[in-house]
């Protein structure tokens, strides 16, 4: 039997990805707000795919959040 490591994605709430200090809390949640953050909701979480915003702030070429 051979075993598949599978690319997960990292999922971390606003609050958690605010600790890191990525973004703060307010500018993660503003963006919810509007669409642009690659997020999805568990029941009333908000769950952010920490992978695609840092590839999303990576690739920003002078773009206003």
């Amino acid at each position: 039997m051979t075993e598949e490591k599978t690319n997960l994605p990292r999922m971390r709430t606003i609050r958690e990805i605010a600790k890191l200090g990525i973004l703060s809390e307010n500018c993660l949640r503003q963006m919810q707000k509007q669409g642009k953050l690659p997020c999805m909701f568990v029941g009333v979480k908000c769950l952010v795919n920490l992978d695609k915003l840092i590839d999303q702030l990576n690739n920003l070429g002078g773009e206003q959040l």
